[in-house]
């Protein structure tokens, strides 16, 4: 199936089986707003509590806290984001749509990469077991070529945004004859700069009314909060402060789904350190937020870092973790080394001393800070899309299934009774509901046959189906059906909790962290 295929597969299925509507969709909808149904919205909170247990809970020394959306607007002019919070917008004078020049670089970029996949697998065909990919990779003529060609690219665009030199990012576009993806004209304007923060009031009148901004980042709540979480929790550096929650930016090329919205969450963790101990405490997070992330067995093959090429003025070393989506590999996580630019700026800002008084010598300073950022809407899609499968069975027929790791899955197990009409099979099947929902989210099935209500949780993503037929009645036994394998195992009611727990349980998929 092709990419662009595949993906709309994915948006077909995320409103299908209830994860993602459009916003407002009665009112023909709000472009780049999306609205999480009742199997996203289940989803999304197990994505957020799994992140929350391995980043807060599993250290000793990270705590939590939930900022307000709303800060004063200062807040925003000492994080530099009312000077220099913008995109690079480019606009076709044919079609009259606008994007992102940088992305469309990158993009350009992507299409070669996709060659040099097209290369791989070709050779992989052609030698079979004796493929060596690394071998391949690092001398074929014209894999080599084209990594030299989008390094080249890409150094360019990231000298030429950090020096501001829009002239430069459209005469980029022009030489490699970038054309407007959905028209194909070539007619650009010049690249202006746009100011994405979301503008609104706060105040009882209009002429008494503050400007304030929605947070286009989680980030600065915990920046402010830094002296009364350290102070109140008694927390000695290192240390780290976390939290989930909304922001919002004024996308105006916003696209692919729920990649980029307006309105979206985000995981952060701004961890405080010694000034000089930045490139240990790189390498750490680096480390162990890939970590995170692969203990979820979406292949190890669909993550990689990409180093940043431009570097923001205040920090020292940035990475992302990019993950392969069906548009490609894009950002999925950021790494960031901010220094002590941060702190420093509120200080500047609020007149009030920011800094950590270490017993030890006797001294203060000003912490240096190493930031994970991963964005909540962006990794649900990398869930989402990666489990979306096409299996062909042993008989020639097709199914499609979800394969969720079983720890994010909304539903954990469907229980059905395998006659409708049969009252002591239904009481039974309920009651099983009844007793597992304490511990895990179930739900009773009865309607269509038990091989569709099969298909139906496959492509819904729940990992178990429990049915419950004649003999349960007789030796109080059922059938558990395994969404991945299709295997199916006859097992005692009162072992039922155990063969999920095994499964589904969050120490199961965290220790593979270790």
């Amino acid at each position: 199936m092709a990419n662009e295929d595949k993906f709309k597969k994915v948006i077909s299925h995320a409103k299908e089986y209830g994860y993602v509507f459009q916003s407002s969709e009665i009112y023909d909808g709000l472009s780049a707003v999306y609205d999480y149904a009742q199997n996203g919205a289940e989803l999304k909170k197990n994505i957020r509590d799994y992140w929350w247990k391995a980043m807060v809970q599993m250290h000793e020394n990270i705590v939590g806290i939930d900022a307000a959306i709303f800060m004063h607007p200062t807040t925003w002019k000492a994080s530099g984001h009312v000077d220099a919070f913008n995109d690079p917008l480019i606009d076709n004078k044919d079609s009259k749509k606008r994007y992102r020049a940088d992305v469309l670089v990158e993009d350009y970029c992507a299409k070669i990469e996709a060659k040099i996949e097209k290369e791989i697998k070709k050779a992989a065909k052609r030698f079979g077991d004796a493929f060596n990919k690394e071998e391949f990779v690092s001398t074929n003529g014209r894999v080599l070529g084209y990594k030299e060609k989008i390094d080249t690219i890409l150094k360019r665009l990231g000298k030429s945004l950090e020096n501001e030199d829009l002239a430069d990012v459209k005469a980029l576009i022009e030489e490699l004859e970038i054309a407007d993806p959905m028209t194909g004209s070539k007619n650009w304007t010049d690249v202006k700069q746009f100011n994405l923060m979301f503008g609104t009031k706060l105040g009882a009148s209009a002429e008494s009314a503050m400007d304030l901004y929605l947070r286009p980042e989680t980030a600065q709540g915990i920046f402010v909060n830094f002296l009364n979480v350290q102070k109140t929790g008694r927390m000695k550096i290192p240390f780290g402060i976390a939290q989930t929650g909304k922001a919002f930016r004024n996308e105006i090329v916003a696209r692919q789904f729920i990649f980029r919205m307006r309105e979206f969450e985000q995981m952060e963790m701004q961890f405080f350190i010694k000034p000089g101990t930045q490139k240990q405490w790189f390498d750490y997070w680096k480390d162990t937020r890939l970590k995170w992330h692969k203990s979820l067995g979406m292949g190890d093959d669909n993550y990689r870092f990409h180093d940043h090429e431009k570097l923001a003025h205040y920090a020292d070393a940035a990475t992302d973790i990019e993950f392969r989506f069906p548009f490609g590999f894009k950002e999925l996580e950021g790494i960031h080394s901010r220094t002590d630019f941060d702190l420093k700026q509120h200080e500047e800002y609020s007149g009030k001393k920011l800094q950590y008084f270490d017993h030890e010598e006797n001294s203060s300073y000003t912490p240096y800070v190493l930031e994970t950022s991963i964005g909540l809407d962006r990794m649900f899609l990398a869930v989402f899309s990666n489990s979306l499968q096409d299996d062909t069975l042993e008989d020639g027929s097709e199914r499609t299934v979800l394969k969720l790791p079983a720890v994010l899955a909304p539903t954990k197990a469907a229980v059905l009774p395998l006659v409708r009409k049969d009252e002591a099979l239904t009481k039974m099947a309920k009651d099983i509901v009844d007793d597992l929902k304490w511990d895990f989210n179930v739900i009773y099935d009865e309607k269509d046959a038990v091989g569709r209500r099969y298909r139906r949780q496959d492509a819904a993503g729940t990992p178990f189906c429990i049915t419950v037929d004649g003999e349960s009645i007789e030796n109080n036994t059922v059938t558990i059906r395994h969404r991945d394998t299709m295997e199916q195992k006859r097992v005692k009611v009162d072992e039922l909790r155990d063969i999920i727990k095994a499964e589904v349980d969050v120490k199961h998929w965290l220790m593979k962290m270790k």
